[in-house]
């Protein structure tokens, strides 16, 4: 099924003019997140000076950064139709696994790959339950949330990890700054960049937006739907355990509950980035800034004087409103196209009608049998003189 023409398939069930609505989708959404983003900094900055500031917003970015990065990836769960609920439990597992190789004195850098493998090993684990099991992931996830956080608790004795070193190449660059900016938030741009390339311009993004759309189809075409989400769930994995590195870099902690309600903000990070829940695109850059958002939204609140416990309920109400504007886009935007395809095919049906008087007079198109038999004898025997035989329309001369 791999072959040009499944490819071709595909392409062709897009067409040119959803593919070109795909293209054009993605900045309208980016701005209008962008500047949601600025009317939160302009009320915010307009109660307190002060957060207009370079190192308010450095702060803002390295937080930023931790939730960012797994929310890249949620983006292409999203776009599948599928979500990841075991990305909190697998960022601190990751934390915690390179916390314990580097007590145990192993190099910090090597210690961190270990804990970006873990993560990537975790994600595999999801994808391996999801395609034996043939369940969404969500329902395998929220199983393995519960199961990643106890290995957790397990391996940690529900304490934190110590003998963990306070200094050296890894903490120095990691934790530290390039170019006056936080290097989490280098690195935060630069998977934004390329995860953003991957999801629009590549195949493998193509074929994650494909089984988004109509996933029946998606089999049908040839995409090895089972290994793509594989390869998603063990992107993620990665994502956060990448996240979960630099965390231990900057900190220099590993807390057996680190991690707790981190999948709830990746989540919204992408959704109010404008990345919907019915699948089929999604918005790598509106991650980044629904990342943004959520981090500016928990400033505010500490300079608004709201206790910190309200900011999951706002943080839940910005997901809410997001999901009912992305819904109500999604209408308008279908009525539409509805529209237009009813115009279309009005516009169609009345082209002066040259069909039918073709299909009557074209030579390429064989004559009734009644009327080969009526021409039978002006072809066999010779005409009567006093009578001339009416040419047929469509008939042999």
């Amino acid at each position: 099924m791999n072959s040009p023409l499944a490819a071709d398939r595909v392409r062709l069930s897009f067409g040119p003019r959803l593919a070109n609505l795909l293209r054009r989708r993605r900045p309208v959404n980016d701005l209008g997140v962008l500047l949601a983003l600025a009317a939160m900094v302009g009320i915010i900055a307009a109660r307190d000076h002060r957060f207009f500031s370079v190192n308010s917003f450095i702060d803002i970015g390295r937080q930023s950064a931790y939730i960012g990065i797994v929310a890249f990836g949620m983006v292409f769960l999203l776009a599948m139709r599928e979500i990841d609920l075991s990305v909190g439990s697998t960022y601190a597992l990751a934390i915690i696994g390179a916390a314990k190789c580097m007590s145990a004195g192993v190099p910090s850098w090597a210690a961190a790959g270990v804990g970006i493998a873990v993560g990537a090993g975790l994600g595999a684990v999801n994808g391996v339950l999801a395609n034996t099991l043939r369940v969404p992931t969500i329902v395998v996830t929220l199983g393995t949330l519960s199961a990643f956080r106890g290995l957790v608790q397990v391996w940690t004795n529900s304490s934190p990890v110590s003998g963990i070193p306070s200094g050296g190449s890894f903490f120095d660059v990691a934790g530290g700054e390039l170019l006056g900016l936080p290097f989490s938030v280098w690195v935060l741009v630069a998977l934004c960049v390329v995860l953003a390339i991957t999801l629009r311009r590549t195949r493998y993004g193509t074929m994650v937006r494909s089984i988004g759309s109509n996933e029946r189809a998606a089999q049908f075409a040839g995409i090895p739907v089972a290994r793509i989400r594989l390869y998603t769930l063990v992107l993620i994995g990665a994502l956060a355990g990448a996240a979960g590195m630099l965390n231990l870099a900057y900190f220099g902690a590993a807390d057996p509950t680190i991690g707790q309600g981190n999948e709830l903000l990746v989540i919204a990070a992408a959704i109010i980035g404008g990345t919907p829940l019915l699948g089929g695109t999604g918005t790598v850059i509106g991650a980044l800034l629904g990342a943004l958002i959520i981090q500016v939204i928990n400033s505010g609140l500490v300079r608004f004087d709201v206790p910190t416990n309200w900011s999951q309920v706002v943080t839940g109400g910005v997901i809410i409103a997001a999901v009912a504007t992305d819904g109500l886009v999604r209408r308008r935007r279908q009525t539409r196209l509805t529209r237009a395809a009813a115009r279309d095919q009005v516009g169609d049906a009345q082209p002066g009608e040259p069909q039918p008087s073709t299909a009557s007079t074209g030579p390429a198109n064989p004559a009734p049998a009644s009327t080969s038999e009526s021409t039978s004898p002006a072809v066999d025997g010779p005409p009567a003189p006093s009578r001339p035989l009416a040419r047929p329309t469509g008939g042999v001369g």
